[in-house]
Formats: C-alpha cells, sequence, structure tokens
C-alpha cells in the first residue's frame, strides 16, 4: 500500500474518533455547566484546554461563554480543531483512500459529514444541544460499525485502527490530567462532594459512568476512576486498552510487510514500561506526571509511526 493511501485511512480513523470525543467533552461541560452554573467559565476552560483548542478560542474571544465556546467547538470556521472541521477533513482523506474502503464505509463517512453540514448550518440552541451532540455520536458509531462489519482485516484496517487507538489514548490521558489540574479546585476539595461530581463527569465524558458502577458499585474513588481508565484492560477507552490493541495492529502489519519497525518496538515498550504498574505506584509517583509522559510517549509512537510508514514522502 502507498504511504500515502496508509496515511489516509490513519488519519480519516483519527479525526473520526477526535469529533466523537470532543463532541464528549462538550457534553460533560454542558452538564456541568447547568448544574454548576458558578463555575461554569472555569469548566468550559477546561473542556477546552483538553481538546487543545483554548489558545484558538482566546486568540476571538475575550471571556468563556457557554454559547461562544460551543460554538467555537462545534462549527467555527476559524477553528480548524472544530467537529464540522475534523469531520470534513475526515471525509477528505476517505476519499484519497476511495478504493481502499468498502462502499458501506465510504457511504457512512460521506452520510456523517452531509448529515453533520446540515445540523450544524446555524448556530445551535442551548435547548437543541443535547439532541445534536447525540446525533454526532450517532454518526460516529455508524461508521464504526461500518468498518468493522464490512472492511477486510489487511493492512488498511490495520493502519486505520492504529489511528482510532491513538487518538483515543491521546483524549482520555488528557481528561485525566485536566481533571486534576483544572478542574479541581483546590487541594481541599479531593474527595469532597465537588470531587466526587467532577469525577463522575469524567466518567461520562469517556462513556465509562455505568461501566464503572458495574465493576466497583457506588463508591466514587480517585484511585479506582484512575485504575478504571488507565489499566483496566477490558474497558474499551483505558490506556491499557488502547496500548493493547495498537500493538495487535502494529504486529499484524509486521506479519504483513515482513519487518520490526522503530514502531513496533516503541509501542510494546509504552505498554510494557508504562502500564504494568500498579496504580498505587502511579499515583506515588504522581498522576500529573506519569500522564506527561504517557502523552509524551503516545505523541512519540504516532510520529514515528509515520516515518515508518512513509505516510508524506
Amino acid at each position: 500500500m502507498l504511504g500515502k493511501t496508509a496515511g489516509s485511512l490513519y488519519w480519516m480513523a483519527r479525526y473520526l474518533e477526535r469529533s466523537e470525543n470532543n463532541a464528549r467533552l462538550i457534553d460533560a461541560g454542558f452538564r456541568i455547566a447547568l448544574t454548576r452554573s458558578s463555575t461554569a467559565a472555569a469548566e468550559w476552560r477546561s473542556v477546552l484546554v483538553t481538546a487543545g483548542q483554548n489558545y484558538a478560542f482566546k486568540q476571538t474571544q475575550q471571556d468563556y461563554n457557554s454559547q461562544r465556546v460551543v460554538d467555537f467547538m462545534l462549527r467555527d470556521p476559524s477553528n480548524p480543531s472544530s467537529i464540522l472541521s475534523v469531520v470534513k477533513q475526515a471525509r477528505d482523506n476517505a476519499r484519497t483512500a476511495r478504493t481502499y474502503l468498502t462502499r458501506e464505509v465510504w457511504e457512512a463517512v460521506n452520510t456523517s459529514w452531509m448529515t453533520l453540514g446540515a445540523l450544524l448550518k446555524r448556530q445551535v440552541r442551548e435547548d437543541d444541544l443535547p439532541d445534536v451532540l447525540a446525533a454526532i455520536r450517532q454518526q460516529s458509531a455508524l461508521v464504526r460499525g461500518a468498518f468493522s462489519g464490512t472492511m477486510l482485516r489487511n493492512d488498511g484496517y490495520n493502519f486505520a485502527r492504529i489511528g482510532t487507538f491513538l487518538e483515543r489514548a491521546d483524549n482520555t490521558a488528557r481528561i485525566l490530567d485536566v481533571k486534576y489540574y483544572l478542574l479541581l479546585p483546590s487541594v481541599a476539595h479531593i474527595g469532597s462532594s465537588i470531587d466526587n461530581v467532577q469525577w463522575e463527569t469524567i466518567l461520562r465524558s469517556v462513556s465509562a459512568h455505568r461501566a464503572y458502577h458495574w465493576l466497583y458499585g457506588t463508591e466514587i474513588s480517585a484511585l479506582k476512576i484512575a485504575e478504571f481508565l488507565i489499566l483496566y484492560k477490558q474497558m474499551p477507552r483505558s490506556l491499557a486498552f488502547c496500548c493493547e490493541q495498537m500493538n495487535d495492529n502494529l504486529r499484524l502489519l509486521e506479519r504483513t510487510y515482513g519487518q520490526e519497525t522503530d514502531a513496533i518496538r516503541m509501542g510494546a515498550s509504552m505498554c510494557n514500561e508504562r502500564l504494568s504498574r500498579p496504580i498505587a505506584s502511579i499515583f506515588d509517583g504522581g498522576l500529573h506526571e506519569f500522564i506527561t509522559d504517557f502523552l509524551r510517549a503516545n505523541a512519540a509512537l504516532a510520529q514515528q509511526f509515520e516515518r515508518d510508514y512513509r505516510f508524506v514522502e
């Protein structure tokens, strides 16, 4: 497969995953803004920081008004990371790799772009926001279902899957990091009802609220939630799950092309060295330090992966 085509499949998957992740972040911010109006501005700032869009937002806006933040993240043409922008980029990449996609996958991606283009043609009213965010998540699920149900398990499938899990791991790690350094008002609030509400919001933002309670019951504990989102391999948005999936697909590429790349070695190291420690050890060393190290390793893996498979000649 040509590097350009492989890169298009990889970035198509990353952009689609990013659109869904950002929709979940907006939903989490919206929930808190409704229930805790006194801290709404800080919550919306944390959403922008998590999504990596705070700097761009501050270039054009003066305050963290709910409507402005939502519009910026959903559809602002000046924001290349808005949901509308990343879905368009996903479609553009899918079109470049069209001959490697099944008809069902291409139609799902194209329909997603057209559906969201119509939904986001105008500024979304607050009353309509939950339905719009649900539609974004639904479109993402339709593409994922078409991809899983119709694509050959070949090298193109593996390139896309690696893109999905690199993006997902980055998102989960950023949510955890922002929780400790932006969402929590002060150290004095750790373990309080405020802290618990914010941890619950994190679980909702990664679709893990019910799954967490199935596993741990009603207890809300920072240690247990961090363990669930970092180390629990049955949780499809945990760092350990994402890392394991990436490594599986990297090894399949190794078999396809008959060579072990630097990216394969880096992926194995990321899992074996960073995600094999107990959660107590991670907290002892500092959650922020652990996540910062993981994000750096994840970004380095992504860059090496692009070099190894020559996405850009």
